[in-house]
């Protein structure tokens, strides 16, 4: 028996009774939550850095500063992009079953560079229209300068998997009879009232777009 320690795609298998590869599953996921974790190796040590991704197709995209070192030393390298969507606590009867309901998707893969201008401009523009139909037009329009200081990557789905967690606690049949509330506290997202910026100008309505958008719901469901 190898004394190695398994490797991150190995680890991530565990837990098989939870896990789906079918892409339906991994798409509702990852158009649920644009919110996303991107791990890789800069300098030797392991960096997980927050960022907004979305799906196009059978690739995700995300986007930073060029000037970035993660940015830069997560490009043509091995990355682990996670998705992760929390439903609820569940309270069980003892302390180590105690867990939660999630769903998780983890993207495995060399990040790619997308390059040019115009490829980064659609790219940006289709993120924009997936959260906030419409809005892309109605902007100031992107700077070659921006464009330029903005890096984006990506992934293909051909090494992605769900993990899902649902359902009351499991205690084992000897735990219950005790006498603790045991259940489901259920966690759902929602939307807060609008603040307009305090220098908006007067007479700019509200657009559906912003009225509308829910978060950690797909843009399919609407």
């Amino acid at each position: 028996m190898s004394d190695a320690a398994p490797s991150p795609r190995t680890r991530a298998r565990r837990l098989h009774e939870k896990a789906a590869y079918d892409r339906d599953t991994i798409n509702a996921i990852l158009d649920a939550m644009p919110v996303a974790h991107v791990g890789h190796v800069v300098d030797g040590f392991p960096v997980v850095t927050p960022t907004l991704q979305w799906r196009e197709g059978d690739r995700i995209y995300w986007h930073g500063s060029s000037a970035s070192r993660m940015q830069k030393r997560a490009a043509d390298a091995q990355v682990c992009v996670t998705v992760t969507l929390t439903d609820g606590m569940l309270l069980a009867r003892s302390g180590l079953e105690h867990s939660v309901n999630y769903r998780c998707v983890m993207v495995f893969g060399q990040a790619e560079v997308v390059e040019g201008p115009a490829a980064k401009e659609a790219h940006l523009k289709e993120m924009m229209d997936q959260l906030f139909p419409g809005r892309w037009e109605a902007l100031r329009p992107i700077t070659a300068q921006e464009l330029k200081a903005t890096r984006i990557l990506s992934l293909p789905l051909t090494e992605a998997s769900a993990k899902i967690s649902a359902g009351p606690p499991l205690d084992p049949p000897e735990d219950v009879t005790w006498p603790v509330w045991a259940g489901v506290l259920p966690i759902h997202l929602t939307m807060g009232a609008p603040e307009p910026a305090p220098d908006l100008a007067p007479g700019i309505a509200l657009p559906n777009h912003a009225a509308k958008y829910r978060f950690g719901v797909s843009s399919q469901e609407d």
